[in-house]
């Protein structure tokens, strides 16, 4: 792992997400840009002091030096958005597999050089878009695609929280504090954080590409150099409508992540915060409420059943999801070293061409924002 030092959020549910299955192991990491901090993090998580590093340089070096059945595997890059593209970069040129934090680079130009990076090494390179993961989720887009809903007419997404209403950055808190700085967080803040996700949501659950867009972004909290709310409408490949909502000043909000969507026969609406239930609305038939691992979930998504760990009724949710993104990206790892090829369930993670994506879509979006033009175009890649 590289990041995820003292104090840091998503490193620890990393750690948990991978390990959760029982077939990932921590064995080495560069956690804190501080050689002293770093070293601590790795006491505190029983790593051996020799792979407990100072440096993510370091770590390349000394892991690409043992022999091929002791190094490192993959790396997971847990840092600020800034410095995704250098240690990725510098990770699949040593040849090693990568996971990383999303959104994938801080700009266009370094998600489409990443994208080359990648074809050259060779190397399985993951994105964790990790809602993908939830197995309702996974269920809503086949669904979609056996053509259930009908031809798709529209589609609602929105992720509101309220942690950032005031100024939490100048309280000192690490998390608010590189989100809203352009120079780790990128062009974009709240959409640049959970925008992204509400976009790769769309684009994984319909299996279409966001075409156009109509972006209105907003500071609320004074003195905040990114934005914090952001109102987007969307149009879709095959003439498909949308509407995107992210705010991170949305008082009372958690993290309600939710999508609707709507076709000529049937709707679909899931909530990332009651996660093992999807709603299926048809036209002419009361409303169906799908639960996680029961039997007719895995007849119409095998994708699903492979995501569901627990017997129905068990409750599986943030963590899980990430693990799952996370198992499917280890498995097809593990078939690479035993040079067999992987079943295709397991490809089914985000990958370095999601991350293209979502650095198009927030190019476009602050294009749009700072146009008088009604629509902006989203390169397809």
């Amino acid at each position: 792992m590289v990041g995820g030092g003292p104090g840091a959020f998503i490193g620890d549910v990393h750690r948990r997400a991978a390990c959760l299955h029982g077939d990932v192991e921590l064995v080495a990491g560069a956690f804190s840009t501080s050689p002293t901090r770093s070293r601590r993090k790795g006491r505190e998580l029983g790593l051996l002091r020799a792979r407990s590093y100072a440096s993510y340089q370091e770590m390349v070096k000394r892991e690409q030096a043992l022999p091929g059945g002791e190094r490192i595997d993959f790396v997971s890059i847990v840092t600020p958005n800034h410095e995704h593209f250098p240690i990725a970069k510098l990770f699949l040129e040593a040849g090693f597999h990568v996971i990383c934090d999303k959104p994938m680079t801080v700009s266009v130009t370094e998600a489409r050089e990443l994208k080359r990076v990648v074809r050259r090494a060779r190397r399985v390179f993951a994105l964790t878009h990790n809602y993908t993961g939830y197995p309702m989720v996974k269920l809503a887009r086949d669904l979609v695609l056996a053509g259930d809903l009908g031809p798709l007419r529209k589609v609602v997404v929105e992720y509101p929280q309220g942690w950032l209403a005031t100024r939490l950055e100048k309280t000192g808190m690490k998390q608010a504090e590189w989100r809203t700085d352009p120079r780790r967080s990128g062009g974009s803040g709240c959409m640049g954080d959970i925008g992204t996700h509400a976009e790769n949501l769309v684009e994984y659950v319909t299996g279409l590409r966001i075409v156009q867009l109509c972006a209105d972004l907003t500071t609320f909290v004074r003195g905040r150099r990114l934005d914090d709310d952001g109102n987007v409408l969307l149009r879709l490949q095959k003439g498909v409508g949308g509407v995107l909502h992210a705010s991170q000043v949305s008082v009372g909000e958690d993290n309600a992540l939710a999508i609707r969507l709507y076709g000529e026969r049937k709707g679909l609406e899931w909530h990332q915060e009651t996660p093992n239930v999807l709603q299926v609305k048809p036209a002419a038939g009361p409303l169906e409420v799908w639960r996680r691992g029961h039997p007719y979930v895995a007849e119409r998504s095998a994708a699903a059943a492979r995501a569901s760990s627990l017997p129905a009724g068990h409750p599986e949710a943030f963590l899980d999801a990430f693990a799952n993104v996370y198992r499917n990206v280890s498995d097809v790892i593990r078939a690479r070293l035993a040079r067999t090829s992987p079943d295709p369930l397991m490809l089914d993670y985000p990958t370095v061409d999601d991350g293209l994506r979502g650095m198009l879509f927030i190019d476009a979006l602050l294009a749009s924002a700072r146009s008088r033009a009604k629509w902006t175009r989203v390169p397809a890649r």
